[in-house]
């Protein structure tokens, strides 16, 4: 007689989408879903059809009044999970009502509003919110397990939930294959695109929001370099979405504006990464991060905030370098650095490259698995 496969409903909003959450669940998913032992079904209110292998439910969600957002996707979902019913595991990657194992991509509604957001006064978005976690997090919400993405995720989690010290495991997000060197060509298009010299020492930003990301950051320091070493060729490429026009202002002022390229967003990530020489994250806060590990698998040295989630792969002075977001010394020491010395540069790279080697989207759905062998 056949084993019964396990019925696993994984919930997030959009899946497949662009967004670092969004490619964490598609990737993960994808690799659980061509598991014959599993019968996955995915329950969104948007997504990217990307293979035959998974049963799709479309989740509301009410958008209007703003603080209902949270409280009808929970309400919808649990809704939907109810009407198809006998689901062996309820996999989360949102805040609902009820699960049994939650991926953590954020971090508590109250600490992240108060000491990221830094808002005085919670308004009724902020108290929904903390309502629907608060009722998946309690002992009625009946999640076993809860997986922060990193050490920082983990740390912010038992601050604000010290009961689930026990319940916890860090299971980062893995990094595709396809950004390893090994697998692509090394090529110039990228630079010749945006007329950046292969004697350019390019440093590349990847974000989806600049500012909390740390880019203001990062025009300052080279603006002061160009000051303080003005035959130093520095060039910043950004690539991906936030207030363009603001940064391009600030450029200006600093007088690096034919310095630094806007790429807007895009989808050929692995061609970035290789034209680049170093890639700087500088986020207030960022529960992981993937953009790191897919710089770092493409053998470039990384310097990220001490505030990125992704700081647990990197060895300062190894594969990169952690520091202050606003320390713009250290900042504009290491960029010095990695221009001085070519080799250092390298051998970084390389070592940052090895770092993430065993760091696979196949070895993060074998720790996915053994969550699900436990139920």
């Amino acid at each position: 007689m056949p084993t019964k496969r396990k019925k696993i409903a994984v919930v997030v909003p959009k899946y497949g989408l662009v967004g670092g959450g969004e490619q964490f669940v598609s990737q993960l998913t994808e690799i659980m879903a061509n598991n014959p032992i599993y019968d996955i079904h995915v329950f969104a209110n948007r997504w990217q059809l990307i293979s035959e292998n998974i049963t799709f439910h479309k989740v509301p969600i009410i958008s209007f009044p703003k603080w209902f957002t949270t409280i009808s996707f929970a309400w919808y979902v649990s809704k939907a999970i109810e009407a198809i019913g006998d689901f062996d595991i309820i996999h989360t990657h949102e805040r609902i009502f009820k699960a049994d194992v939650c991926s953590m991509h954020f971090i508590p509604h109250r600490i992240w509003i108060k000491e990221i957001r830094r808002k005085r006064l919670l308004s009724l978005f902020d108290l929904a919110t903390i309502w629907v976690e608060k009722k998946m997090l309690s002992d009625s919400g009946g999640c076993r397990y809860v997986l922060p993405v990193s050490s920082l995720a983990m740390e912010k989690l038992l601050e604000e939930y010290p009961a689930y010290e026990d319940k916890t495991k860090i299971i980062p997000p893995g990094v595709a294959e396809s950004y390893s060197p090994n697998s692509l060509q090394v090529s110039n298009d990228i630079r010749t695109e945006f007329d950046i010299s292969g004697s350019d020492f390019l440093i590349l930003f990847v974000s989806m929001n600049f500012e909390l990301k740390g880019l203001d950051q990062l025009l300052m320091a080279m603006g002061q370099i160009q000051n303080e070493s003005s035959d130093k060729t520095f060039k910043i490429l950004v690539v991906g979405r936030g207030n363009t026009k603001k940064c391009m202002a600030m450029a200006t002022s600093l007088s690096i504006r034919k310095r630094v390229y806007f790429a807007g967003v895009r989808h050929d990530m692995e061609k970035i990464y290789r034209a680049g020489d170093v890639f700087v994250l500088l986020s207030d806060f960022d529960t992981f991060g993937m953009v790191v590990t897919e710089a770092m698998a493409s053998s470039l040295p990384v310097i990220v905030s001490n505030k990125v989630g992704a700081k647990d792969m990197v060895k300062n002075g190894n594969n990169g370098f952690v520091i202050d977001k606003n320390d713009l010394v250290q900042l504009k020491k290491h960029l010095n650095c990695l221009y001085d010395n070519p080799k250092l540069k390298l051998s970084m790279g390389e070592c940052a490259k090895n770092t993430c080697q065993d760091e696979t989207w196949d070895h993060t759905a074998r720790e996915i698995a053994g969550i699900y062998a436990s139920f």
